[in-house]
């Protein structure tokens, strides 16, 4: 079957075409439906299943005969380090720490929060509490200890679990203090904490509280998989909010398991046994869905990453981890990209290693500009997939099904909706727009398995961010539109589309024409204030390394390709050179942070910022163009 034939099997019977997918996971007590309607337009995905995360992602691998296989893949260049677990390895370690967690009182449905670089015990922390039904949260590794606090005061977590220390190029983050000052803040004490030593840094334990990760497992007996309900929360993920109080995604247990194991092989075109590699985070969506549970489900063999895509030690490190550990799909942020394309432009250090065993890579966290895709096409000589979806979905809304049908590639689309994704581009006022026009895009409701049913203890606020807007619908908060061959185009958050003179206009097709500047590394367009048309459009440009030309001629002819190619009424004139953008730690640039600065508003700086020094920089480039006053 093709795409149009899977995807129609969806629309003609949702509830046959879940159920079918549901028979690849292991239940302890198998569905007997697979939507329950509980009202008001919210939805639940195989609720009176009986199953078990931990069970289906690793124990059973080791029940067919294939312990032996590599499950996880430690590849650290920051550390020096290079290891292997099995799948038997791994049952054995998960069920002992789910052992000792248990003895001090873990139960199904606690919380426990898990604050952790990128080390194979994160996912090992991950799995111990799927195993006995309870509830974690991931916490990005390094996050401010008031963030952390506030998570803490949110999912009252009867236990933290974390390491002594991230270790950065160049630096070795410290987690305790942090963690420390976090529980100083909050409210919520929990019970206890574990803390994962590691040789970069050593940990003052508190007497009482804290325990060490190997004695703390000393001598107990090993938990067995506890099945819990389908709609039982497998974890709390938290997104930054509007309002500064972030929103707990909750994702259920069941869906989780049965739309991350249908993506693995219809989306990334996986088999059992294959090496997939998500070069992410664990505290992101994409670490939870694609390095820990999706390829583990599975059967793939994962890698977990401590690096960056340059310096550690250069711009071909993607390269060598693919061509060491035999990659067959890998996946990453554009902005990864972006980054290797601007310290090695021409790809020279992509002719140093063995790249065969590569089929597939897919870009997602952010629009991916078609000049990086074109590089990276030119470079690795394989397709070079956009594909997106949201912390809130957990897996793709739109992407190239290379496991049903590679489809042909349109420059700037993430391509197709998926099965279970009816997509449609709306108006202001919820009307559908005329194909191939610009508007909001929105998900008839029920959303499919694996997306979020509701967010952790404020269902008002779950209602309110994202299904008030349009009854009937899931708001995605992303403006794009639908070509005639049914071919998504996201062009910005929605609150990035911007009215010059009554044009609505969007930021990412700017910044499209700006990438393809030959000079021009990476780039970020936004909207300012201005009396006469209401706002204008500003461009901020990154020069690839090498670039020496005076940048008021790079400005200039930047200003002259917008002009031509989206028209004078883009009244695109305000650009600046800058040496970086500001960013998240995931890589997405902060263009709202910026066009407040520009406005002169007061800004809040964000919790996930990767460097906060950078917003000065962006001061003093408004500045010169008559900015932030």
């Amino acid at each position: 079957m093709g795409y149009s034939e899977v995807y129609n099997a969806w629309a003609s019977d949702p509830e046959a075409f879940w159920m079918e997918a549901a028979q690849a996971i292991d239940w302890d007590q198998a569905p007997t439906k697979a939507l329950t309607n509980v009202g008001e337009h919210m939805y639940e995905w195989f609720a009176d299943g009986m199953v078990n995360t931990c069970w289906n992602a690793v124990d059973r691998h080791v029940a067919q005969g294939r312990g032996e296989q590599t499950a996880i893949i430690y590849d650290s260049p920051i550390t020096q380090t290079k290891r292997e677990i099995s799948y038997v390895e791994l049952r054995n370690r998960v069920a002992m720490l789910a052992g000792a967690l248990r003895e001090k009182g873990i139960e199904k449905g606690d919380r426990v929060i898990i604050y952790m670089p990128m080390i194979p015990e994160a996912l090992e922390a991950m799995l111990a509490c799927a195993r006995l039904g309870a509830v974690h949260s991931v916490v990005f590794g390094g996050f401010a200890a008031h963030e952390l606090a506030v998570r803490i005061d949110d999912a009252t977590p009867k236990a933290i679990i974390a390491a002594s220390c991230g270790v950065e190029p160049g630096r070795v983050v410290h987690y305790k203090p942090l963690l420390d000052d976090a529980i100083e803040q909050a409210a919520h004490k929990p019970d206890f904490c574990v803390i994962f030593q590691r040789e970069q840094e050593v940990a003052k334990l508190v007497e009482g509280r804290d325990f060490n990760w190997h004695g703390f497992q000393y001598g107990v007996k090993p938990a067995d998989c506890v099945p819990v309900e389908g709609n039982h929360p497998a974890y709390i993920l938290y997104t930054s909010g509007t309002t500064g109080q972030p929103k707990g995604v909750v994702r259920h247990t069941a869906g989780h398991l049965v739309a991350l194991n249908w993506s693995m092989k219809n989306i990334y075109n996986v088999d059992p046994g294959d090496v997939f590699w998500a070069a992410s985070d664990v505290g992101w969506v994409v670490g939870h869905s694609y390095i820990c549970y999706g390829p583990l489900i599975h059967g793939n063999t994962t890698i977990v990453f401590e690096g960056k895509p340059v310096g550690t030690p250069d711009a071909g490190t993607f390269w060598r981890v693919i061509s060491e550990h035999k990659v067959k799909s890998f996946f990453t942020a554009p902005t990864a990209f972006r980054a290797v394309k601007r310290e090695d432009p021409k790809g020279e250090y992509v002719g140093k290693y063995d790249l065969s065993g590569l089929k597939t890579v897919y870009l997602a966290g952010e629009r991916a500009d078609p000049t990086t895709i074109e590089w990276a096409q030119d470079q690795l000589k394989v397709p070079v997939i956009d594909h997106w979806w949201q912390t809130e979905t957990g897996w793709a809304i739109a992407a190239n099904p290379v496991g049903i049908e590679e489809l042909p590639v349109k420059l700037g689309s993430p391509t197709v909706p998926m099965p279970g994704y009816d997509v449609v581009i709306l108006d202001e006022a919820g009307h559908p727009v005329p194909t191939g026009n610009l508007g909001a895009i929105a998900i008839k409701l029920p959303l499919p398995p694996g997306t979020l049913p509701t967010l952790w203890n404020a269902e008002d606020r779950f209602r309110k961010a994202y299904l008030n807007h349009f009854p009937g619908y899931y708001e995605t908060g992303d403006a794009g539109m639908i070509d005639e061959d049914g071919y998504v185009s996201i062009m910005a958050r929605t609150d990035d589309v911007i009215n010059v003179a009554g044009h609505r206009l969007s930021t990412g097709a700017m910044e499209e024409v700006l990438a393809s500047h030959a000079d021009v590394a990476e780039c970020a367009v936004i909207g300012v204030e201005d009396d006469l048309k209401g706002q204008l459009p500003m461009g901020f440009l990154c020069l690839s390394s090498g670039v020496n030309r005076p940048h008021e001629d790079i400005v200039k002819e930047c200003v002259t390709l917008v002009r031509q190619q989206i028209g004078p009424v883009a009244a695109f004139k305000l650009a600046c050179v800058v040496d970086r953008l500001p960013k998240t730690r995931s890589g997405k640039i902060l263009r709202a942070t910026m066009a407040k600065i520009a406005d002169g508003e007061t800004v809040k700086v964000p919790a996930t910022i990767d460097d906060p020094a950078i917003l000065d920089e962006i001061k003093e480039a408004l500045k010169g163009l008559g900015y932030a006053k």
